[in-house]
């Protein structure tokens, strides 16, 4: 007969706490932020015939390697598309790769098509 004490195993940590941290962080995230501030007034707008006002503005996009992009369109389409359809603040969103004489040549051959103004997208640094 073997009286020799067995060997203790060492006891596994829970990880229930952890998850109680983890839960109680995610409500106060959840608590305290807002996805949109409230209005100060709750307001109706009335309704009107024609059309929407949320139509979104026309954006040309201009790629690393100079490609245009206009919706579905590449290309001259793209340009010739952009220009008809740009009515209410323009914008161009050109990669910061791309040189700026494409940029330059993009906005001169929409001078050429009647577009006047052209907002440049940019982001913070």
């Amino acid at each position: 007969m073997d009286f020799a004490t067995p060997v203790k195993r060492r006891a596994t940590e829970s990880v229930v706490p952890m998850i109680n941290v983890v839960f109680l962080l995610l409500i106060f995230f959840l608590m305290t932020s807002e996805l949109a501030p409230p209005e100060p007034v709750e307001v109706t707008p009335p309704e009107a015939e024609g059309e929407s006002a949320d139509k979104a503005p026309a954006i040309l996009y201009v790629g690393s390697d100079g490609t245009l992009a206009y919706g579905d369109l590449r290309g001259e389409a793209a340009v010739t598309a952009f220009a008809e359809a740009a009515a209410d603040a323009p914008r161009l969103r050109a990669d910061a790769g791309v040189e700026a004489s494409v940029v330059a040549r993009v906005l001169a051959e929409l001078a050429g098509r009647g577009v006047g103004s052209v907002e440049l997208v940019t982001v913070p640094q």
